[in-house]
């Protein structure tokens, strides 16, 4: 699911997102057990009727899904009564298949599938339909912004500590770091519900990494693993910059003699992974609950934006504490993102400075 979506509803056009299939293929079988309980007339009798339902339900059901997983694309660009119409087809088409494979073609008994399956597929699309106005684009977008809201703050604070802390002995220095940070509270302030390119994401980590550099010196160390990384990948905004701020704050901050924060982001398998690395102290007790508030937020802004098909996990190894997303690749198109790169006053200002 993306958040703005142009579609009417999520199951019309989001047939490849594993969260809807998931759903699907769940809804259908707790039907097929709920029909097989009301008509059996022992509890005995329901059992051993399971299988024999599921001999013509199961290949129904996964010979439709698939080709609605193939018909994919062509069905996220038509309008939604031509949608209808077509997932109506593949229901027919798919149920005369399996009747003809399973032999009730012949007895007479593809009637009845055909019955069964479009009750099942009006009932699936009601019940994404009822999930989709709860679920409503502005509920969404509220839920979204407040949860970015919670990061500002919190990025604020550190950030303006970072300036203080040199201001007095390198106000040039102080002066560069400011307009930095004009820039990166630009990109925080703006209306931050589409998905953006991955390469103004990092360039707002690189950004944000140099403050904190001048707050901290030499105990911060970066190693950056950008060979695999596809920069037109479109990913949500503010979702590696608060790990990166997480790893600073608790693995290098809290540590006299500072660390090394590794990020290394690449694509695999149709997926774009980030993995953000920075040393565990197990003494420091606010470690474990400031990540999972920070982690619980960009876990919550994963769901909504991609529903069950990114995820978010956390792992302590060899004394290194791990952060690993993984969501769907879905490379960069101008009608699907805002670009982050407009005119401002502070790069005009740096430009001219530098000119003169």
């Amino acid at each position: 699911m993306i958040i703005r979506q142009k579609h009417a509803s999520l199951v019309l056009s989001g047939w490849r997102n594993l969260g809807t299939v998931l759903r699907v293929v769940l809804f259908v079988n707790l039907g097929m057990l709920l029909a097989a309980l009301v008509t059996a007339e022992s509890t005995r009798a329901w059992l051993y009727s399971i299988p024999d339902l599921a001999l013509f339900v199961e290949p129904y059901l996964f010979l439709e899904v698939l080709t609605l997983w193939a018909a994919g694309p062509t069905l996220s660009k038509l309008t939604l009564p031509w949608t209808l119409a077509a997932i109506t087809a593949v229901t027919l088409v798919c149920g005369v298949i399996v009747g003809w494979l399973t032999g009730v073609f012949f007895d007479g008994g593809t009637a009845k599938l055909l019955l069964w399956g479009l009750i099942a597929q009006a009932l699936v699309l009601y019940y994404f339909s009822m999930r989709d106005r709860i679920l409503s684009p502005a509920l969404t977008e509220a839920k979204l912004q407040a949860l970015q809201a919670r990061i500002r703050p919190h990025f604020l604070f550190n950030s303006i500590n970072a300036v203080m802390s040199i201001i007095r002995y390198d106000p040039k220095q102080a002066e560069s770091a400011l307009q930095d940070l004009a820039d990166l509270f630009r990109t925080l302030m703006r209306d931050n519900l589409d998905l953006v390119p991955l390469a103004s994401e990092i360039k707002l980590c690189r950004q944000y990494l140099g403050i904190e550099k001048l707050r901290l010196g030499d105990r911060l160390n970066v190693e950056w693993a950008q060979k695999a990384m596809p920069e037109d990948a479109l990913i949500p905004p503010l979702i590696i910059q608060p790990l990166i701020e997480n790893a600073v704050h608790h693995g290098i901050e809290s540590s006299p003699k500072g660390g090394t924060v590794s990020i290394n982001i690449y694509l695999i398998r149709g997926e774009l992974r980030a993995v953000v690395k920075n040393p565990y102290n197990p003494r420091a007790r606010e470690h474990k609950s400031g990540n999972k508030i920070a982690l619980d937020n960009i876990r919550a802004r994963l769901a909504l934006h991609y529903d069950a098909e990114a995820r978010l996990e956390s792992v302590i190894v060899n004394e290194y504490y791990e952060v690993r997303i993984r969501l769907p690749y879905h490379p960069q198109n101008t009608d699907s993102y805002q670009p982050l790169d407009t005119i401002n006053p502070f790069d005009e200002a740096r430009r001219h400075k530098e000119a003169s």
